[in-house]
């Protein structure tokens, strides 16, 4: 069994680095060293060019409590999987879907309704839903009560957060992103043949220049495109649901 200091280091670099802020921001909090208040999404405060806080909101997931764990577990779980998984030796990849998802809860924030201090909670939901998609038939345990496949895993777990007392809007919010993602990346393309949301090669940079993770190239030295039988695996995952 490996200590938890082999653990942390194998983890992957992306998942690593937001489970990492996301507990380091809560730590501090806890400690009266941050402001929640500093780093929340207000939009009036954004315009008197506060603009960290379109960054920083993601990093808040609450007050230690059991479900900010359960927060942390999952990105520890489904984002891992996720960047080990599909998105092996593709961490740019990896890091323009988090951006795609949090731009895409920041302009659905901006509807009133929807509108959050902290969209944290809201990425990590981005992330299950994604996982969900890409191992749809994964028996899953809901906290020892029933199995049921983790195509159904987000929604169970939005039951869950309800039934708890948490608020509805973050998870859901969170599945909306995920599926638009899913959607644009992953089901559009395998219809239409065209992928107008690829990595673009400044993020490719980035992850060169920082030696961040791993990225295959080909010989021309562009980064592979092996999305298309990753997705192809989601997509019957997916339709074999349906079927049944």
């Amino acid at each position: 069994m490996s200590s938890p200091a082999e653990y942390y280091n194998s983890l992957p670099p992306i998942t690593k680095a937001y489970g990492t802020i996301c507990l380091a921001a809560t730590t501090l909090s806890q400690l009266g060293l941050l402001s929640p208040a500093f780093i929340a999404l207000i939009y009036p405060e954004v315009w008197r060019l506060q603009v960290w806080r379109l960054v920083t909101n993601f990093f808040y997931l609450g007050h230690f409590s059991i479900n900010f764990g359960i927060r942390l577990l999952m990105i520890a779980r489904y984002g891992v999987q996720l960047e080990q998984g599909p998105y092996a030796r593709r961490t740019a990849d990896f890091l323009w879907m988090m951006i795609l998802g949090s731009l895409s809860l920041l302009v659905l924030s901006v509807i009133p309704p929807f509108w959050n201090p902290f969209l944290g909670i809201s990425l990590v939901y981005m992330l299950l839903y994604v996982w969900s998609r890409e191992f749809p038939n994964a028996q899953i345990s809901l906290y020892g009560l029933v199995t049921l496949k983790a195509f159904y895993l987000p929604w169970a777990m939005l039951g869950m957060d309800v039934i708890f007392g948490a608020p509805l809007m973050p998870d859901l919010l969170g599945i909306i992103a995920g599926h638009v993602y899913y959607f644009l990346t992953v089901l559009h393309p395998l219809a239409s043949g065209k992928n107008y949301l690829k990595t673009p090669n400044w993020v490719h940079n980035i992850v060169r220049r920082w030696s961040i993770g791993h990225q295959a190239y080909g010989n021309t030295g562009q980064p592979t495109q092996p999305r298309e039988r990753t997705a192809g695996t989601a997509f019957r995952g997916r339709s074999h649901r349906l079927i049944d």
